[in-house]
Parts: structure tokens; sequence; C-alpha cells
């Protein structure tokens, strides 16, 4: 008999000895006891701590792992220089786009209005290079077409000077390092470890790795209403001039009108004694189909049949405010003639009177 020690001293355990024969002739004895005792007050809190490190471990087992280096090198030696459609347009500058969980930033308007100030580096359907990517922290970075900054080689920055000046001995060729874009594949916290086809999977938005053509590739951007249309053929109100090209080529004729204050383009398919299709275009958006058929008959088709997101950036119509800290002409405590144009300019001032007259001066008499 004894006590289970300074830690239960008012806890009396019975030790019990069994002798167990081994193979080799040996006995060895096994003492068993009733141990320590917890006090029950204390189970509401050990339990949860517990259980939240049994917790800890386990995600720390299922979490995974980081990329390694020999998968960083695969990664590159795989998508370096790899030829892909876009399926997704780029904004030209240095501005480029953010994928992380299948969500693209920017996107909607605000991508609108940087394709309408910057233009595109590249539109969906376009054959893109990837010529650069970055393995970073949290992202995976991507650069199409030589990327938005202009690179150059070290040799292009030695120049030998003679009697005729300066003269860089790489030369200087624009064409070799065009102005592209890139994309950032974003995750939470830290880049893990994947294989080529996982991470074509996730650039599944933006790049198109399996298209055999740029028109397959085009047409897996598209609606599938217009997608169905492009395949026959057939021209939808309310599709722009790449899906109108797309479905029915580059037209053969094309004539430039105005109705009243709105000017379009009348885009003409066909030749009698065939059909003839007028397309007309205000904008970038068909608004009216005017079908012309062997037998006589015309169609007309005005009403929408698709919509799409505005390609051009709309203009504000509230006025601009200028900023309490503009530059200013005006002298101090000088207040702002309401009486004057917008923007607080005044107007030009006329030339003073002539003193002789509009005749000039008196002729003798």
């Amino acid at each position: 008999m004894g006590t289970a020690g300074d830690g239960c001293p008012h806890v009396i355990y019975f030790p019990k000895k069994h002798f167990v024969p081994t193979p080799d002739g040996a006995i060895i004895a096994v003492v068993a006891g009733s141990g320590c005792r917890m006090n029950p007050r204390f189970a509401p809190v050990l339990l949860p701590v517990v259980l939240f490190c049994v917790v800890g471990l386990s995600a720390d087992d299922q979490k995974t792992p980081r990329i390694s280096k020999q998968t960083r090198m695969d990664l590159v030696r795989t998508f370096n220089a790899e030829l892909v459609y876009i399926r997704a347009p780029f904004p030209m500058g240095k501005t480029g786009l953010t994928l992380k969980d299948g969500n693209l930033s920017p996107s909607g308007e605000e991508l609108q209005n940087k394709l309408a100030m910057w233009g595109p580096a590249a539109k969906p359907g376009d054959q893109a290079r990837i010529s650069e990517i970055l393995v970073k922290n949290d992202r995976i970075h991507f650069e199409i077409n030589g990327g938005p900054v202009k690179k150059q080689k070290w040799y292009q920055h030695i120049q030998v000077g003679g009697s005729a000046g300066m003269t860089p001995v790489g030369g200087n060729d624009a064409s070799s390092n065009p102005r592209g874009s890139y994309v950032d594949l974003v995750f939470n916290g830290y880049v893990p470890d994947l294989n080529p086809q996982e991470l074509k999977d996730l650039l599944r938005p933006v790049f198109d790795f399996n298209a055999k053509s740029s028109a397959e590739a085009y047409l897996e951007t598209l609606p599938p209403k217009t997608r169905d249309a492009v395949k026959a053929h057939q021209i939808l109100v309310g599709m722009n001039r790449e899906m109108v090209i797309a479905s029915k080529g580059r037209p053969p004729k094309k004539i430039r009108e105005k109705d009243g204050e709105t000017e379009f383009e009348e885009w003409i398919y066909g030749e009698p004694p065939q059909d003839v299709d007028f397309v007309r275009l205000v904008g970038d958006e068909v608004v009216r189909l005017e079908s012309m058929k062997v037998d006589g008959e015309k169609v007309i088709h005005t009403e929408r049949e698709v919509d799409l997101p505005p390609t051009v950036a709309k203009s504000s119509s509230e006025p601009e405010v200028r900023p309490p800290s503009a530059p200013s002409l005006r002298r101090p405590g000088e207040e702002i003639d309401t009486a004057s144009p917008a923007g607080g300019r005044s107007p030009t001032p006329r030339p003073p009177p002539d003193p002789l007259g509009q005749d000039g001066p008196p002729q003798p008499k």
C-alpha cells in the first residue's frame, strides 16, 4: 500500500504484481496500480485544451506542403516560353490582372475603363507567349509578350564611341520586346506544392492551353447563345465587331452614313442573286440587321438578342470638383466671378477701341 506522491496526497493505491514468463525462460514482474486520479473540477478546463491541441496537430498534418525547389524548377521549365490563347482581356500598362480563388480583378466597369484608357495588350482569342514566370511569397507571377516594362540585355547597355558619336553594341530593336502585360495567381498565405496540370487548371480563367486555334479559343469565351450563333454563321442584334467578324468574316463592303445626329456603319455581306445582309453598327454594337432574301422577302431585326458588357468607358455626367488646394492665378482674397464661364476662367479681353475712330485719322479737306 502506498500514496500517489505529493501531487495526490489523499489518494491511496494498492499495487498489484503479476509474473509473466517469456519464451526464453525469463520471468518479468508487471506492477499495475490505480495511479493518480484527476480532480473532477478540472475536467471542463482541460478537455477543450486537449481537443484544441489534437485539432491543431491534425490540421498541420493535412496542410498542403510548401512548394519545393524541384517543383519550382519544373514549373519554370514547363511554362516559360509557352504559347497560350487568351481567355480574358489584358489591359496595357503597369497594372495587370490578379487571379485569386477563380476571381479576376480588376473586372467589370473598372477593367473596361482601363482598356479604354490604355488599350488592350491582349484580347480573348489572341495568341500570346509566357515570357517570364516568377514564384514569390504567396503568388506566381506570369508575364506575357515581354511584360509591361521593357527590358534590355546587359550588352545593350554598352556603347562604343568614336568620331561619329556613340553607338550601342547590341542595337535597339523595339520589336524584340513588345509591350505586354501580366497576371498574378495569388494563394492563401504561401504557394503550395502543385504539378503543372494543377497550375494549368488554376489559370483556366485567363489562359487556354488546350485550344488548337485562335477561333476555338475565342469561341470558348462567348456565352452559349452567342457561341451557337457564331458557329452557325449568324448575326444577332447586340453583337460587337469581333463577334460579327468571327461569324461572317470581314465585310466586303462598308458604308458610313449619318442618321440625324447618330453616325453608323453599314456592313454588307453577299450580292444578288444570293441573300444580302445589311449589318448596322453604332460604335461597337450591332443595332439593326436587315436581310434581303432571294425570293424578295425582307427581314429586319432591331430588338436586342444578346446582352454584353459595355466596351467603352462611360464619361461621368457630374461636374468636375476642383480641390481646394488646386493651383490658381488669382491673387489672395480675390473672389471668383460667377458670371465668367465654367471653371472660373475669364473671357478673353477685347482690344481697346481705336482713339482715332474706325475710319482712321481725319483726312485733310
